[in-house]
């Protein structure tokens, strides 16, 4: 018989029994719900690294720009380190030249000189409304220095007619000087004739550059012989003979100083140094033909052409260029010319009285001869 007592603790142990049962229940299902909870959380903190379509995948919202093209003065410019190289173009009527490359604060070398049938060249100018008006204060050639905005400038032409350019009627100087000297009444030699006092001469430069003179380079003088490009009546020519000492410490400097172009003539036995300044262009006087040949005249009216050419060869070579000889003491004659011709040379130049005009022989250029006692007054005369 099961007593009271008996009955009260199974009643005890089944009550801690259920208690039991509902703890592990309830532990169980917070669990399930604890991990629930951290599965949905960690899903959706996913990096963004690896939620993020990749670039590949999404397609961009701006193409990547075409990098614009370089300009021809651009490409030429870019073939270059040298930071005072300047592209220089070419612009106007029938131009369709290429950029060239130009050194700023030197000289222009080279600037092409473009031929048009029916039509004169009238020259490069710093813009078209100066190349329309052939405005000669602003015409650009090889006597002027280089100068550039942003390495880079652009020259335009200008045209004439041939109908305008006869009318000019343009007849060219060629100045001629010889030796200097401090002395105002000039030097008591048997060649005082070649000295001219020094003072004279800065006057007479004075004057050229005063008065806006065009300065033709040697390539124009030839373009401007065979009519095909204009020059004003307003041009000279300015040359030395013989490169003496006297030139080089007095008037090249002086020309120099006034940025005037010149031309020294070199006999190159007897001097192989570069140029004295920028503005002296050194041309051939010869090598070794300065002195008389075996009838008392010059060699090149003694020797044969293949001689004369050998000697001229010879000369370039020192001096690095082809292009005029002034002949000693002005003798030449057809086997002179031949020779010239032979070696390569276009232009020759004599000691004749006279103006260099269309259709002047390009191999007997005459000279206005400057001696001694002439003054800025006398240069006015003689060259207008």
């Amino acid at each position: 018989m099961v007593t009271r007592a008996q009955r009260r603790r199974r009643a005890a142990r089944r009550a801690r029994l259920r208690r039991t049962i509902a703890a592990v229940v309830a532990v169980a299902l917070i669990a399930v719900v604890v991990i629930v909870f951290a599965v949905v959380r960690g899903s959706s903190e996913i990096p963004a690294a690896q939620t993020r379509p990749t670039a590949s995948s999404v397609p961009s919202a701006e193409p990547t720009p075409t990098p614009t093209p370089l300009t021809p003065a651009q490409s030429l410019l870019s073939t270059t380190a040298d930071p005072r190289a300047c592209a220089v173009s070419f612009a106007g009527d029938g131009i369709a030249l290429g950029p060239r490359l130009q050194t700023q604060d030197a000289r222009y070398e080279d600037l092409p000189i473009p031929r048009s049938d029916g039509r004169v060249f009238a020259g490069w100018y710093a813009t078209a409304a100066d190349a329309s008006a052939l405005a000669l204060p602003a015409r650009v050639n090889g006597a002027d220095l280089v100068t550039c905005t942003d390495r880079q400038k652009t020259l335009h032409a200008g045209w004439t007619t041939p109908e305008a350019n006869r009318a000019e009627d343009a007849g060219i100087p060629i100045l001629m000087y010889h030796q200097f000297t401090r002395k105002p009444e000039g030097e008591d030699t048997w060649l005082r004739a070649n000295y001219l006092y020094i003072g004279d001469f800065d006057a007479q430069m004075a004057y050229i550059q005063e008065s806006g003179f065009y300065l033709p380079t040697w390539d124009e003088l030839s373009a401007f012989i065979d009519g095909a490009l204009f020059l004003p009546k307003r041009s000279v020519i300015i040359t030395d003979d013989d490169a003496d000492s006297t030139w080089l410490e007095l008037a090249a400097p002086i020309v120099d100083a006034r940025n005037l172009l010149t031309t020294s003539f070199v006999i190159t036995s007897a001097r192989t140094e570069g140029t004295p300044n920028r503005f002296v262009l050194q041309r051939s006087h010869t090598h070794d033909m300065h002195r008389a040949g075996a009838n008392g005249k010059g060699r090149m009216v003694n020797d044969d052409a293949d001689t004369i050419a050998a000697d001229l060869e010879q000369s370039a070579a020192i001096l690095g260029v082809k292009e005029v000889v002034a002949y000693p003491f002005g003798h030449h004659d057809a086997t002179t010319k031949e020779g010239v011709r032979r070696a390569g040379f276009e232009l020759g130049r004599t000691v004749e009285h006279g103006y260099v005009r269309v259709g002047t022989d390009k191999l007997a250029l005459p000279v206005i001869r400057v001696n001694e006692g002439m003054t800025v007054d006398d240069l006015r005369d003689a060259i207008g």
